[in-house]
């Protein structure tokens, strides 16, 4: 499948949407189907913190849900990657679509369990947990499939680029899911019975989307430049696999796992510090509307629009920056961007203004982006990016895993286990600022060790 028409020579980052307009099939596919899940998972993602909350859940449940999604980030990738080399992308990408609508769904229907007591929470958090496993089917399931796509539709020199182009696409979704959610959330104010409310109409928005995105890429995608590779031979080859990483991508996968790690302990909590920690909305009057008054969850929406808004206005040239000074100098300032932002958040005064410029600055975290996809898939040999992929992020997100969970209970506060008494009273400030120290370790390590890809030197 060509992401460019005719030509495989070239990869504009631009050019995704001169095609889109003239409905060129291919392009179309991958674009609507990229726009729709992007729309439908950041719509949800980033608020499952603030659902959960108003379900009843603790923080150390949030930090549990967020350790959890980094279970199956870790478990899905290969053999969604596998899943894709052997029986292409059609088939694969279809079926995980089909999954994530389904969590969506089970999301939506959580709320109707609330009565419903499981131990010390509710069925209706229980449900969260489960929809999971099958909402994150077409972000983790198919990450190696659109890894692949790309890898077989652009020469090696010119992969970032490609990967801009996709990920244009991906967030512009990105930008307009979070202003939608915002816009939902705005008559509904900041009772738990509002949240839960405007929550499941995002539930419904997304439901539709996945619905549309699954059925466009089954009935319109051209498989006919697929690389199937072989059939996935089980544990054995998993292992081989592993052992077969690029040298390049060993320095990268370990400052890589440190950064994400850094992140995964608040990721989950940034909505809970914009709307409970530091509980900041947004008055404004506009010119014919008059007063308008945005609720701390409508905000963080605005907020999110915001970063966006800077990954898509810096990707573009951000990628094609790599391509003269290397991938590695522009993956070091994504890293660093990811580890600072933590500690400038818990510590930021509660004002409007404050937050929007340091959700700008978060937003430069996704410029390094393609850089650093190139940088996974550039050196996998073709019919195998799928599994390179997914085993790279297999051993990153296993490693990840307990990340969120450590973060809920520096947030939440560590019990003792035979008295009750707590053995360390909670606190979001040592949480965030744990995070950032980690996050500025991976930083370092990438500097001194991170190898460039050969395309790029």
């Amino acid at each position: 499948m060509s992401l460019e028409g005719e030509s495989t020579e070239e990869a504009d980052p631009l050019d995704p949407f001169r095609q889109f307009v003239s409905l060129e099939r291919d392009v179309l596919v991958l674009s609507v189907a990229m726009f729709a899940f992007s729309l439908g998972f950041q719509m949800t993602s980033r608020y499952m913190g603030e659902y959960l909350y108003a379900l009843g859940a603790s923080g150390l449940v949030v930090g549990l849900f967020g350790s959890f999604g980094n279970v199956i980030s870790a478990v899905y990738p290969y053999p969604g990657g596998a899943i894709s080399d052997r029986i292409g992308s059609r088939y694969a990408l279809t079926a995980f679509g089909l999954c994530s609508t389904v969590g969506f769904g089970i999301w939506l229907v959580a709320p109707t369990l609330a009565d419903v007591s499981v131990g010390p929470t509710s069925l209706a958090v229980v449900a969260v947990f489960l929809g999971l496993v099958l909402a994150q089917a077409w972000k983790s399931f198919g990450l190696g499939a659109t890894f692949a796509i790309v890898k077989q539709a652009v020469p090696p020199s010119r992969l970032a680029a490609g990967f801009a182009s996709t990920e244009t696409f991906r967030r512009t979704a990105f930008l307009v899911g979070p202003l939608l959610a915002a816009a939902l959330f705005y008559p509904f104010g900041s009772s738990d019975g509002g949240i839960v409310t405007a929550f499941q109409l995002i539930l419904v928005v997304a439901v539709a989307f996945g619905a549309l995105g699954t059925l466009v890429q089954h009935w319109l995608y051209d498989p006919a430049g697929d690389d199937i590779g072989s059939a996935f031979e089980g544990v054995t080859q998993l292992l081989a696999d592993l052992r077969a990483l690029p040298a390049e991508l060993r320095p990268l996968l370990v400052a890589d796992t440190l950064v994400r790690f850094a992140n995964g302990m608040v990721y989950v909590f940034f909505v809970i510090v914009v709307t409970r920690f530091l509980e900041v909305g947004l008055s404004l009057s506009l010119p014919v509307i008059g007063a308008v008054d945005l609720s701390p969850q409508s905000y963080f929406g605005v907020l999110l629009g915001i970063e966006m808004l800077v990954a898509l206005v810096t990707m573009i040239p951000v990628a094609r920056a790599a391509e003269r000074v290397g991938l590695k100098p522009v993956v070091a300032i994504g890293f660093a961007v990811y580890a600072i932002f933590p500690i400038l958040l818990i510590n930021a005064p509660p004002d409007a203004a404050v937050l929007a410029v340091l959700f700008a600055f978060s937003g430069l975290r996704f410029a390094g982006l393609p850089a650093h996809k190139a940088l996974i898939v550039g050196p996998a040999e073709r019919g195998a990016g799928g599994r390179v992929t997914g085993a790279y992020y297999l051993l990153r997100n296993l490693i990840v895993i307990p990340s969120a969970a450590l973060g809920g209970l520096l947030w939440d506060g560590v019990p003792n286990p035979l008295t009750g008494a707590e053995l360390f009273a909670g606190d979001p400030i040592v949480a965030f600022t744990v995070a950032t120290a980690i996050g500025l370790f991976g930083t370092g390590y990438f500097l001194l060790f991170g190898e460039e890809f050969e395309a790029y030197q």
